[in-house]
């Protein structure tokens, strides 16, 4: 996956699979203007030294890979990985090197392996429903406009950031695996615990609620990110999301498109509401996924029926309300393997509802948490980081909390994002959902005929036509590869042929 030394590696192998060496980050969100704009091409002879002289600290790093045959199956990988142990203090020693300030920014500059800071636009800023007005004239009086950029850099360092775990002690095995880490593959996994995240701070503390700098920290903030811990106690773990996912074919070791994600949260959502007092629910609010019509068909955009919205949030009660918040998860493909440029439009304007939980999406085999947009990009948070595994008690309001929050701001162009993504949505009750209905309408209205979705008060009885250009498998059986999950090393693989499905 998307690493540290994602381009040049990239020219050695199919796979987008590696890992980012660190989280460490120059400490400005701003500190490297210049590199939202890539002056060195990709194939240029910077890229190939840094590949040749760095990439075995990528390639040598987790030598215990090599005893789960689950993830590496070829012995002679792992032989060669075995020679290279003895040198873990020298490449431990060169990575700490690399992550530091100046070495970090040489390395983005000439690898182009991400892309920091916001650039010198001053366009609006749209993150999760929150618009913030960037001008460099601060001589304006406009107290609002001269405050954006401080104001998004607070917001966007209050979000969660959920990245990949490792460590001797924490990490629990993985059911009756030998994972003890997500390393290479959890990417998506770590993406949707972003959205729930978001979910839940603010159905618990509200949309203006900002990462605290002084403790005793929040309480509700604590038991947010102790239900995202790396053991079964934690409900929202990877090693529950696994069990709950099983009927997707979710399973360690392999990456998972965005339509077995929601319905696997679907799935873990349901679990707990069976299994837990109603006023002690993990998730407290209804989980919907919009993804088509009651027998599957795939054809046109995904309606959201009211109706439907109303009994999740009965089931949801057991029948004692009316109506309860309710979480709205809508994956998508948009075209066969980057975004068609028609729905850009629509999936830049879904960050201005103030129901907005952003987009698990990114590149192919490579997602990400986007959580904003400015212009044609789209700001992301990234999993793809490495850090210990960190266990948050949620009697601890003293708790270090720093590893679940980033004020680096990366960002991709949003044509460039893989068409394969889900958008998330939050509604508090019924007045934010009509309201929420009420924007989506107009925004499928104004779509010029491709629509991300659309609203309607009940189903369609008659039966949709599916598009005649649905991958059909030699022996006539529709495909659908988004439903289940891909191998590692195949993660570039699922591109599709239709331009719209209907998951």
């Amino acid at each position: 996956m998307k690493g540290f030394f994602e381009r040049a590696v990239a020219s050695k192998s199919s796979s987008k699979s590696l890992t980012d060496t660190s989280n460490r980050s120059p400490p400005s969100v701003c500190s490297d203007p210049v590199s939202s704009d890539s002056k060195f091409p990709k194939a240029s002879v910077w890229s190939s030294f840094f590949a040749s002289a760095l990439s075995i600290f990528e390639t040598h790093s987790e030598p215990s890979a090599c005893e789960n045959k689950e993830v590496h199956s070829d012995s002679s990988v792992c032989e060669k990985k075995a020679v290279h142990t003895r040198h873990n203090g020298w490449t431990a020693a060169v990575r700490k090197a690399v992550a530091t300030g100046s070495m970090r920014r040489l390395q983005e500059r000439v690898l182009g392996s991400s892309r920091t800071g916001i650039s010198s636009s001053t366009s609006d800023i749209w993150l999760l429903g929150v618009c913030y007005r960037i001008s460099q004239d601060e001589s304006s009086g406009d107290t609002d406009t001269s405050n954006g950029l401080s104001g998004f850099e607070q917001d966007f360092s209050s979000r969660i950031l959920m990245t990949y775990r490792k460590g001797v002690f924490g990490f629990d095995a993985i059911g009756d695996t030998r994972y003890t880490s997500d390393v290479n593959w959890g990417c998506m996994l770590r993406s949707s615990q972003m959205l729930a995240a978001q979910a839940l701070l603010f159905h618990r503390l509200g949309r203006s609620w900002r990462k605290p700098l002084q403790k005793p920290l929040d309480q509700e903030y604590i038991e947010i990110l102790h239900s995202f811990g790396d053991s079964e106690a934690s409900p929202f773990s990877i090693h529950n999301l696994l069990q709950a996912g099983k009927a997707y074919n979710l399973d360690a070791g392999s990456w998972v498109g965005p339509y077995a994600m929601c319905r696997t949260w679907e799935t873990l959502a349901r679990i707990k509401r069976e299994t837990t007092d109603l006023e002690d629910q993990p998730l407290p609010m209804a989980v919907y996924i919009v993804s088509g019509d009651e027998d599957g068909e795939r054809g046109g955009a995904p309606v959201l029926c009211i109706e439907d919205a109303s009994r999740h949030c009965c089931e949801f009660s057991r029948g004692q309300a009316g109506w309860t918040p309710i979480l709205l998860l809508v994956p998508l493909v948009l075209g066969p393997e980057k975004v068609n440029p028609r729905y850009i439009p629509s999936l830049r304007a879904t960050f201005m509802f103030p129901q907005s939980l952003g987009i698990l999406g990114g590149k192919p085999g490579a997602s990400t948490y986007i959580v904003g947009v400015q212009d044609e990009k789209a700001l992301f948070l990234d999993p793809h980081d490495v850090q210990l595994v960190v266990n948050i008690n949620r009697d601890n309001l003293e708790a270090d909390t720093s590893s679940y929050h980033c004020n680096i701001i990366r960002h991709i162009s949003l044509d460039s994002i893989d068409s394969s993504l889900a958008i998330g949505f939050y509604c508090r009750d019924k007045d934010d959902f009509d309201d929420f209905c009420l924007r989506a309408s107009k925004l499928a209205d104004e779509s010029n005929g491709a629509p991300l979705f659309t609203v309607a008060q009940k189903h369609n009885l008659s039966k949709p036509v599916s598009h005649p250009e649905l991958l059909v498998d030699t022996d006539g059986v529709q495909k659908d590869d988004c439903f289940g999950v891909e191998p590692i090393n195949d993660a570039e693989g699922h591109a599709h042929d239709d331009e719209w499905q209907l998951l």
